[in-house]
């Protein structure tokens, strides 16, 4: 699959150029020459015979984009001043801030907010902890915690190098959901240090977003928290890529006019997110399901697997192949009607989706390079779907872990259960109207105005309803707190 011009890999250029008039021209023409994507071209300044300009490029990698800078450097008469990496320009000092809901203007607003005025809310949480959620941040907040170890399509950087992706789920609390999230970064790998330190930290949150921890940790890490901690522990890489792949694919069977529990499907990886998926499908109701890892299709016969020892695999093979089957990923997925990829890229071709049964529905869902080329697979799948940006069908998690936090604290649950995460992924497949469904729209844009407000509204009456009605100090679906007194 040949990559593209991406605005993740924009510079923007201050060149100096000749005022003829065919300068520009030959400047735009050398950028499109070399592969790259002029997208904005800014005269700053102008003299009786230059032009002072601001070159806006896309390019396919940081190799291609100094390319294009030699492309542009190569014009007669242009002289190459500053370059600039956009998504650089962008990360520079961080892309979050802290600031005050309420003015600290005199000495009366200092008594109020600080001391001695706090003093009695901090005896008032002392006398009753509910009203923390009521009189803190506490009420809105979620910890993004990570080892670093497992960053999507860098793998194990380290917690340091994984700040500017904590920082960004961040970023996209606040924007989708009005959630203040935190990056919590631990430079520590120990499972028991990991448990310890989310427990310590936990009074401060109302809930916790475990990302990017390696497998088989993170199922420990996940579970332990989940049992020993009071508020909703959502691991995003598992939780949140299955309530969206649940939603995608309930989606596509609508298209191809086929129902989970008839068709067979089957999966490549058996990591965190297969196997949370998975978890999520069974209890929808899939009843025929093949799931292979690196090893090859999982069945309790397996060499590795009759040997013990590994836990979450044994379970695996306990609840799925109900046929038997055994082999290669290539040999399980023919005639299959979905295949389900979250492991590596290109371990099938397009002729492998030509064996699957008629109207196929295809989810390669590795990134940076999915499972198998989309084009390719589209060749034979009616459905196809990819964790990208750059091909019909995005399955982004984004779609689901705002509206999902958004949903668990104005409930004030204080678990996330799989009939929660069902309701989250029912929710988000409706938000696609049987008008506006089709093979390419299976699932809405990140950027559809009611994804996160009807996802946390289902999570809200699912938790609800799990944990009786709301009590006092909870808050509704508008964000407002049941039983408060308003003023």
């Amino acid at each position: 699959m040949s990559s593209v011009p991406s605005v993740s890999n924009s510079i923007t250029v201050r060149l100096e150029l000749p005022g003829r008039a065919t300068a520009v021209s030959e400047l735009t023409t050398a950028v499109e020459r070399r592969g790259g994507l002029i997208t904005a071209l800014d005269i700053t300044a102008a003299s009786n015979d230059r032009l002072r300009v601001d070159v806006t490029a896309a390019a396919r990698d940081t190799g291609h984009a100094d390319e294009l800078v030699e492309a542009m450097r190569a014009v007669d008469g242009v002289e190459i001043g500053k370059v600039s990496d956009r998504t650089f320009l962008v990360h520079l000092g961080g892309k979050l801030k802290v600031e005050s809901k309420v003015p600290i203007r005199n000495r009366d607003d200092l008594s109020l907010i600080y001391t001695p005025g706090v003093a009695r809310v901090c005896m008032a949480i002392a006398d009753n902890p509910e009203d923390a959620r009521r009189l803190t941040i506490k009420r809105n907040t979620v910890a993004v915690v990570t080892d670093g170890t497992a960053v999507l399509g860098l793998g194990d950087i380290g917690p340091l190098a994984a700040l500017p992706v904590m920082e960004g789920k961040a970023a996209l609390f606040k924007r989708f959901a009005d959630i203040d999230a935190f990056p919590i970064c631990l430079d520590t790998t120990d499972t028991e240090e990991i448990i310890r330190t989310v427990k310590a930290i936990a009074p401060g949150f109302a809930g916790v977003n475990l990302e990017d921890i390696s497998a088989p940790r993170c199922f420990e890490v996940e579970r332990r928290l989940r049992d020993e901690l009071d508020i909703p522990v959502f691991h995003d890489d598992q939780h949140g890529t299955a309530i969206v792949t649940l939603a995608a694919l309930r989606n596509a069977l609508r298209v191809v006019h086929k129902q989970l529990p008839d068709v067979r499907i089957v999966m490549s990886g058996a990591g965190a997110a297969g196997t949370a998926i998975l978890r999520l499908l069974l209890h929808a109701g899939a009843r025929d399901v093949v799931v292979a890892d690196i090893n090859g299709v999982v069945h309790a016969d397996r060499d590795d697997i009759a040997a013990g020892g590994q836990e979450h695999l044994e379970w695996v093979a306990a609840h799925t192949n109900p046929e038997g089957r055994t082999g290669t990923l290539r040999d399980a997925v023919a005639d299959a009607d979905v295949f389900i990829g979250v492991s590596a890229p290109n371990v099938l071709q397009g002729k492998d989706i030509a064996t699957m049964a008629d109207d196929a529905i295809v989810f390669a869902l590795a990134n940076p390079v999915p499972e198998v080329d989309p084009i390719e697979a589209a060749k034979h799948a009616t459905v196809v779907a990819t964790g990208r940006s750059d091909f019909a069908n995005q399955i982004n998690n984004v779609l689901v872990f705002p509206g999902v936090f958004r949903g668990l604290i104005d409930a004030a649950a204080a678990d996330i259960s799989e009939n929660v995460m069902q309701a989250a992924a029912d929710a988000l497949a409706d938000t696609v109207s049987a008008d506006e469904l089709n093979p390419a729209y299976i699932v809405p844009s990140v950027f559809h105005p009611d994804v996160a407000k009807v996802v946390a509204r289902a999570v809200t009456e699912a938790a609800r309803a799990e944990q009786g009605s709301a009590a006092p100090g909870d808050l509704d679906s508008a964000g407002h707190i049941v039983g408060a007194v308003e003023a």
